[in-house]
């Protein structure tokens, strides 16, 4: 097949949702389809450098001055308003030059398929409308809101760009009617279904994500459980409120004061707004490790204990499936994505509500599986099995070629 592959982003450098249109380039690629990629120019370094076979077949979205400068008001205002309004005004400038690009594709050759990956917002409008070639849109992933009890991280003018982006969105969605024409969306679950602000008659469930087993695998040696010294936590993600970092940090002084001990520790990979302020907390047993590769991050968490991830508003949470690949139990939220990841086979859930006592149940969480290596190991092959049987790249990737080739048909 020739199929066209768009998203803004298409990165395995960024993470979050940015891999999703770079995966399925690759994959495909690999699997013999021809491939054409359309991304932002700020993923030409990565791409070059990391992705030879792909370079030469990716056009790239050109940043303006406009852009240059809506950023530069932005960031006199709020983070929240500063994405949402400034980082929203800056997207659609994007989207239309985007779409410019996927026209000149299609009117300088024939494709028979284009799939638009991210954003995996179902709210989001796509303005990929009549391209008069099947448009596959997805996996989207969304509708998430905070738990009870924390809707005051959201803050009152965030809350307000919020409430008025859902209400403009079905308008948005018949402007810019690229999900209205596609071929078929794509959802992960029932709550993204419940989310779209229209009606479509063909709506397929799909995951989101998957893990690629032949990065994320098992160590040739694993230590046994009894070789271990102390108990090691890690995190990986933006260090940005949503992901309820001073929760976790709140967990780990209550585990360091209960348990002197045990050597309890927690290393946090990433980057984000937040890092400073937890660099300057110094609290000991943290640290603070910031970006590193994707493979890199594959070898530090496969010498974890155990993956902590308590994020308030997750509708994914890919590192979840990556940590299990690699035999690390897990414990989550028991809210939004990580619940549909995480079994009782695999991890400990702790639900968010009510906020006061969270802290202490994370720290419970922590302890039971640092006083019971034998829980944590069996919970890590579990989750082993897990991955494999449902969440294989390879099997997302046959998936998405059926779906290609059915809307083709």
């Amino acid at each position: 097949m020739k199929i066209l592959i768009v998203g803004e982003n298409a990165s395995a450098r960024k993470g979050g949702e940015a891999i999703l249109p770079l995966k399925y380039a690759v994959m495909m690629q690999e699997r013999g389809h021809d491939v054409a990629l359309v991304t932002h120019a700020r993923n030409r370094d990565e791409i070059t450098t990391d992705y030879p076979t792909l370079a030469p077949v990716t056009s790239y979205i050109e940043d303006a001055p406009s852009h240059r400068w809506l950023w530069a008001v932005g960031e006199r205002f709020p983070a929240g308003v500063q994405d949402q309004l400034f980082g929203g005004l800056i997207h659609i400038l994007t989207a239309l030059d985007m779409r410019k690009l996927v026209r000149a594709a299609l009117s300088q050759d024939r494709f028979d398929v284009v799939h638009q990956p991210i954003p995996v917002s179902p709210m989001a409008p796509s303005p990929l409308h009549g391209l008069n070639v099947p448009l596959v849109i997805g996996p989207m992933n969304g509708g998430m809101s905070y738990p009870p009890g924390y809707g005051e991280r959201e803050g009152i003018i965030l809350r307000m760009f919020l409430k008025l982006g859902r209400l403009t969105m079905r308008f948005a969605n018949r402007l810019w009617a690229g999900k209205l024409q596609a071929a078929v969306l794509l959802v992960a679950n029932e709550r993204t279904r419940r989310a779209l602000p229209l009606d479509h008659d063909r709506i397929i469930t799909m995951t989101e994500n998957a893990v690629d087993l032949r990065v994320w695998k098992l160590p040739a040696e694993q230590p046994d459980a009894g070789q271990r010294h102390g108990f090691r936590l890690t995190f990986i993600g933006r260090m940005i409120p949503l992901k309820g970092l001073d929760l976790t940090l709140q967990a780990m002084l209550i585990v360091r004061a209960s348990r002197p001990d045990l050597n309890i520790t927690l290393d946090i990979l990433g980057d984000g707004p937040e890092r400073a302020w937890i660099e300057q907390r110094a609290i000991p047993g943290v640290y603070v490790h910031g970006l590193l590769t994707q493979a890199e991050c594959a070898a530090r968490l496969a010498g974890a204990d155990a993956l902590i991830l308590n994020s308030l508003r997750e509708c994914g949470g890919a590192v979840i499936l990556e940590a299990m690949a690699l035999g690390v139990p897990v414990i989550a939220s028991d809210w939004g994505g990580p619940a549909e990841y995480v079994t009782p086979e695999t991890g400990l859930l702790v639900h968010p509500s009510p906020p006061q006592t969270f802290p202490k149940r994370l720290a419970a969480a922590i302890l039971q599986l640092a006083d019971n290596p034998d829980l944590a190991q069996r919970m890590g092959a579990a989750g082993v099995a897990r991955v494999a049987a449902h969440f294989d790249w390879e099997d997302q990737a046959d998936r998405m070629e059926e779906i290609y080739n059915s809307v083709r048909a």
